[in-house]
């Protein structure tokens, strides 16, 4: 009897135990969807290497870079990226015709980091149809940070919508009693700034917001816009604008001695395209807000995360102009993007990889300025929502104050 009851026992242990190994067997499963498998991930993308805006094509070299050293490395989770990079020259029909290759031929994983609000808006319903991650993308408008209606699409950089809000979050808090100005293109681009400085200005937009003026693309010269804002005695101007009429405006500014708190757009920040031509002196004092760190400012040599970048740049982008932002933005997105794939594991599932997006928590890239950290929610789609304010001194940008993040309340 005795030993009957033993081997039952000793029966029931290992059939306890073999059930624990079946059910670790089933959490340890690698899991695929198109695209992913033991050796590889395949990732596409689209860019605009020529056309209008092919200054951004660097973006995607910097980022098949990043990758080439991950692979380098190892891989991601022993997986070696397969990055498959497209033009679509910043035309809407060829994104449409480039974004199927990549999902019906090439069988890519996921979409990311691809280039441009019309270009990615022509796609944006096929993919989420087709459920494959259009992943990180390119561009600041807002409407991308939308789960419910687009479960499969999420944004990257701060939106124009969260600038705008930082910008009135600042106007308020230096000049309670600001008369605001606000010049604008008269496009998505330009609306999404001022929906923005409006969430934040509330019941008090009819007091502060004294001017709204809006400005064609295809104007010669925006002038005449300059001298009629000039006019209603405004305080702090407001300036969503392009490079070339940022420039244009910064200068007429100057001609005509007018001097309010001026703030602008990150889009037209560049010093070599905007400041430069508009004039050294005229731009002194612009205010901006800014996330990502400037590699050729000398501020941070001894910073660890730069130290990083400039050691990928001598070995995989030998010869990179440094001062162009995009290399230090394209790091800052594929950094993130490997960072995803490595919490997702084995379970290279579209949605899994959806859910680690979603869930990102205080992740730092690189090339971040310190104190700005990308998190996600299953309901908030948007990456990076905190900026650093920045004014235009003596030839460069320079940072000062707190990080603001664009919550209402924040």
């Amino acid at each position: 009897m005795h030993n009957k009851k033993l081997s039952l026992l000793t029966s029931f242990a290992a059939a306890t135990a073999l059930a624990l190994l079946t059910t670790q067997g089933a959490l340890a499963q690698k899991k695929y969807d198109t695209g992913a498998s033991d050796t590889e991930i395949k990732i596409g993308n689209v860019e605009a290497y020529s056309g209008p805006a092919s200054a951004y094509g660097v973006i995607g070299k910097t980022e098949d870079a990043y990758f080439r050293m991950i692979n380098d490395q190892g891989g991601v989770n022993g997986r070696k990226i397969n990055f498959v990079s497209y033009d679509d020259g910043y035309s809407p029909p060829k994104t449409v015709e480039q974004v199927r290759k990549l999902i019906e031929s090439d069988e890519v994983f996921l979409v990311f980091n691809a280039l441009g609000t019309p270009t990615q808006t022509a796609v944006q319903k096929y993919q989420n149809a087709k459920k494959v991650p259009q992943l990180f993308l390119a561009t600041g408008a807002s409407k991308w940070n939308d789960p419910k209606d687009f479960p499969w699409t999420m944004g990257f950089q701060p939106s124009y919508r969260v600038e705008a809000r930082i910008f009135a979050k600042y106007i308020l808090k230096t000049k309670p009693n600001a008369k605001v100005a606000v010049f604008y293109a008269n496009d998505d681009f330009g609306k999404d700034y001022v929906a923005g400085l409006k969430e934040v200005f509330g019941d008090k937009t009819a007091s502060i917001l004294i001017a709204e003026e809006s400005y064609e693309t295809t104007e010669p010269s925006i002038d005449s816009h300059i001298v009629k804002l000039k006019g209603t005695g405004a305080d702090v101007f407001v300036n969503i604008s392009t490079p070339k009429f940022a420039a244009q405006a910064i200068k007429k500014m100057a001609e005509l001695e007018w001097k309010p708190m001026h703030l602008m757009t990150d889009v037209s920040i560049s010093i070599g395209s905007v400041m430069k031509p508009a004039g050294l002196e005229a731009s002194e004092g612009v205010l901006s807000a800014g996330y990502l760190k400037d590699a050729s400012d000398p501020q941070w040599k001894d910073d660890e995360g730069m130290k990083k970048f400039m050691t990928f740049i001598d070995k995989y982008m030998p010869g990179a102009n440094i001062a162009d932002s995009n290399l230090v933005y394209g790091y800052a997105a594929a950094q993130t993007m490997v960072q995803v794939l490595k919490q997702a594991g084995d379970d290279l599932t579209r949605e899994n990889v959806m859910k680690q997006a979603a869930g990102l928590k205080d992740f730092a890239a690189d090339t971040l300025i310190p104190g700005i950290k990308i998190n996600t929610s299953a309901t908030d789609f948007a990456p990076i929502e905190q900026l650093k304010m920045m004014q235009f001194k003596g030839g460069r940008w320079e940072l000062f104050g707190d990080i603001i993040s664009a919550e209402a309340g924040g």
